[in-house]
């Protein structure tokens, strides 16, 4: 997303235990948007002490659904069983971008946009999977609203972007704040 707004960006994988971390936040009993925050600060210090000279961005999103937290899908077939339990149903999806440098927090964001998914019928949703397949495997909620998936919602309130993965306007307004883009 920062690429195609034109900022010049390196990307690299922070390389973090968000499984581990997941178990560690459900024991803790912290709520979905306290573990966006958690996972996104995680990996910005993780590339942070890499690269203390450099603005750090780490972003992460947890889909919340009555309690139950999501991971991506490990396949087409894991795909349909979230979109079958997410059906007639609304989530949320904490969104969290944190950034740092020198391995220190000099801004962070939240956001938690609220999808409601209609009952979308069976058949829907195997030519939904048909059609999507394996791209669906690197979202959270097994949709993609860019393409067919929009159709899976009936009410969506929220940051596009931020459902995408990243509150790009507010990380975009920080950035032209600290001088990293042109005003």
């Amino acid at each position: 997303m920062l690429l195609r707004a034109g900022v010049p960006i390196e990307t690299a994988p922070a390389m973090i235990d968000e499984a581990g971390m997941k178990e560690s936040a459900k024991a803790d009993r912290l709520k979905a948007g306290e573990l966006a925050l958690m996972l996104a600060e995680t990996k910005a210090s993780r590339m942070s002490a890499r690269r203390p000279e450099a603005l750090v961005i780490g972003a992460d999103q947890v889909l919340d659904c009555e309690g139950e937290w999501f991971d991506k899908p490990r396949d087409v077939a894991q795909a349909g069983a979230h979109i079958h339990r997410l059906r007639g149903r609304s989530h949320r999806l904490e969104t969290a971008v944190v950034c740092m440098r020198g391995g220190a927090v000099i801004w962070h964001h939240a956001e938690a946009p609220r999808l409601s998914m209609r009952a979308v019928s069976d058949a829907f949703i195997a030519d939904y999977l048909a059609s999507e397949g394996e791209a669906l495997l690197g979202s959270v909620g097994a949709y993609r609203l860019e393409g067919l998936g929009i159709q899976l919602f009936d009410r969506i309130e929220g940051d596009f972007f931020t459902i995408l993965g990243l509150p790009l306007l507010p990380l975009l307004g920080f950035l032209r704040q600290a001088g990293e883009i042109q005003p």
